[in-house]
C-alpha cells in the first residue's frame, strides 16, 4: 500500500518546518521560490494529497459542476457516459458535489446551444462537455473561456481552444484503421463511411479520415482508390446500397463513427462478405456483427472511461487544486471476435 505521508514527514523530507510545507501546500506565499520548488517536486515525487474530506468539512463548500453532454436516447454510444460519471460520483461523495447535466440532440446545433444557454443558468464553477459541433463549439467555449470557467472536453478535441480533451489521438485511429483493412484486404478499393452528422462540422470525422488516407498515401505500391461517402440517416439504407452497386471493386470499408451495424447489415443482407469490415465502438449491434464475422474490428474509444476521467479531472481540480492535464490519450483499442468479452464487463 501507498504510504500516507503527513505534513510532519514531508516537512523532515524537504528538510523545512512544518509551517513551509503547509504554506507551500495551501498557496500562502511567504516561502522563498526555490524552496517553493524543492517541496512541490517532492510532493509529487511522493504523490501526496491532503486530506480533502477534512478540508471540505472545514470550508464547508458547495462545488457546482455543470455537463454538457449528448442525449443517449438520441444515440446509444452515449449511454455508458453515465456510468463513468456515476463512478467519479461515486469516489467524491463525501464533497457536496452538484451535477448539472443538460443533454442536447446530437444531430441538432440549435439544441446544443440552446442546452448551453440552459446550463449556465446553473452558473457552474467548472464545465464537463462534447464538443460534438465544431464551430458552435467554438463559440461556446469562448463563452466560457471568457466567463473564467475551467472546461474539460472528451471524445473529439477543439484544437483552437483552450480547454482541456480526454479521449484518443483520432488522427492516429484513423491510420489504424487503414492499416487493420490493409492487412485483410490489400487489393480493391477502400471506402470511407460517414454516416448521420455533417461531415463540415464534425472534425472527429475530419481527423479520421485525413488519417486514413494518410496510410494509403505513404504506402508504396497502392494502386487502388481511396472512396468517400456521406450519408444522413433517413438514407442509410438505400444510399449503401447504391454505393456497392457503383462500385463493384470495394474490398474494404472504414466507418468513422459507431453506426458500422448499418454497413454490416446491409453487407450480410447482400451477402458482400468478401467487403471487409472496420468501424468503431462496442455498442450492441455493432457486437453482435463482429461476433458472426460481418464486422472485423472494432475500435473501442471507451467513452466510459473518458467521461470518468473527464469528471475526476474536474472534481480534483476543485477541491485539490489538481492541475486537469492538457491533453490525456487513452489507448487505441483493437477489438475481434476473440477478444470482445473482457471490453464488455468495462
Amino acid at each position: 500500500m501507498m504510504k500516507k505521508y503527513t505534513i510532519k514527514d514531508i516537512a523532515q523530507l524537504a528538510g523545512v518546518s512544518k509551517g513551509t510545507i503547509d504554506r507551500v501546500i495551501h498557496n500562502r506565499g511567504n516561502v522563498a521560490k526555490d524552496v517553493e520548488n524543492k517541496v512541490k517536486r517532492l510532493l509529487e515525487d511522493i504523490n501526496y494529497q491532503p486530506n480533502l474530506i477534512a478540508r471540505n468539512l472545514k470550508n464547508n463548500r458547495i462545488y457546482q459542476i455543470g455537463a454538457l453532454l449528448p442525449d443517449p436516447k438520441k444515440d446509444a454510444y452515449w449511454e455508458v457516459c453515465t456510468d463513468g460519471i456515476n463512478q467519479a460520483l461515486s469516489e467524491f461523495s463525501a464533497f457536496d458535489i452538484r451535477l448539472h447535466t443538460m443533454l442536447f440532440d446530437p444531430t441538432d446545433t440549435e439544441s446544443f446551444i440552446k442546452s448551453h444557454q440552459q446550463l449556465m443558468t446553473s452558473a457552474p464553477d467548472i464545465i464537463l462537455m462534447v464538443p460534438l459541433f465544431y464551430k458552435e463549439a467554438k463559440s461556446v467555449l469562448k463563452n466560457y473561456e471568457e466567463a473564467g470557467i475551467q472546461v474539460c472536453t472528451f471524445n473529439n478535441q477543439i484544437e483552437v481552444s483552450k480547454a482541456n480533451f480526454i479521449g484518443q489521438d483520432l488522427y492516429q485511429s484513423g491510420r489504424v484503421a487503414a492499416k487493420l483493412l490493409h492487412t485483410i484486404a490489400d487489393k480493391g478499393d477502400m471506402a470511407i463511411i460517414h454516416i448521420d452528422e455533417k461531415y463540415k462540422n464534425a472534425v472527429h470525422m475530419q481527423e479520421k479520415e485525413r488519417g486514413f488516407k494518410s496510410y494509403f498515401d505513404d504506402l508504396s505500391g497502392f494502386q487502388d482508390h481511396i472512396l468517400k461517402c456521406k450519408i444522413r440517416y433517413t438514407e442509410t439504407e438505400d444510399k449503401l446500397r447504391a454505393f456497392l452497386i457503383n462500385n463493384s471493386n470495394l474490398k474494404g470499408v472504414f466507418v468513422t463513427n459507431s453506426k458500422a451495424f448499418h454497413v454490416a447489415r446491409l453487407l450480410e443482407t447482400e451477402n458482400k462478405n468478401h467487403i471487409k469490415l472496420v468501424g468503431y465502438d462496442l455498442l450492441a449491434e455493432n457486437v453482435n456483427y463482429l461476433k458472426v464475422g460481418v464486422i472485423d474490428f472494432l475500435i473501442h474509444q471507451n467513452p466510459r472511461q473518458q467521461a470518468y476521467l473527464g469528471l475526476k479531472f474536474l472534481i480534483e481540480h476543485l477541491v485539490f487544486e489538481k492541475q486537469i492535464p492538457n491533453k490525456f490519450l487513452l489507448p487505441i483499442d483493437i477489438i475481434n471476435s476473440e477478444n470482445v468479452t473482457p471490453f464488455l464487463r468495462d
